[in-house]
């Protein structure tokens, strides 16, 4: 996982038990990332839950706090097996990047108020494929710039 991170960009900020937490400079990125390792993971027979939000997020003590963080949280626990999960918000600032959703309908995540429509990334069009990266391993990406953080969060499946 950190060698998809490094190579897209990521910054690690927090490991809990079989989880991971991320930030990046862009969701496209993001995603491509997250694709990436959701692939090198089941190269060798795991398969990972990943979610993906971008919000305004606090420094806490040198951590990355606030209701972004829990909702991108609360989007991984809801991914399947295998599945890179994100919610609209993510969704809505990757349009026209050629990454590809499948509607997964409305969710209520615990401790968040109301309702969230999430969406599963479906592999991007080619035309989504940064110049020197294969189709293969270019479908996750998180990213973050500004105030805009976009966190992945992922957990093992057994």
């Amino acid at each position: 996982m950190r060698a998809q991170l490094a190579r897209f960009r990521g910054v690690e900020l927090d490991t809990a038990g079989d989880g991971f937490f991320a930030r990046f400079d862009g969701p496209a990125r993001a995603i491509r990332c997250a694709l990436a390792i959701r692939d090198a993971v089941r190269d060798v027979g795991l398969e990972v839950r990943l979610g993906l939000h971008a919000g305004e997020c606090e420094v806490l003590d040198g951590k990355v706090a606030g209701i972004a963080v829990a909702i991108g949280a609360r989007v991984s626990a809801r991914a399947q097996a295998g599945e890179v999960l994100v919610s609209q918000t993510v969704k809505d600032l990757v349009a026209g990047s050629g990454i590809g959703f499948d509607d997964r309908g409305l969710a209520e995540l615990k401790g968040v108020p109301g309702q969230w429509r999430l969406y599963s990334v479906a592999s991007p069009s080619p035309a989504a494929v940064p110049q020197g990266y294969s189709a293969a391993t270019a479908r996750i990406s998180l990213t973050a710039r500004g105030c805009w953080p976009v966190a992945i969060s992922c957990a093992t499946c057994v």
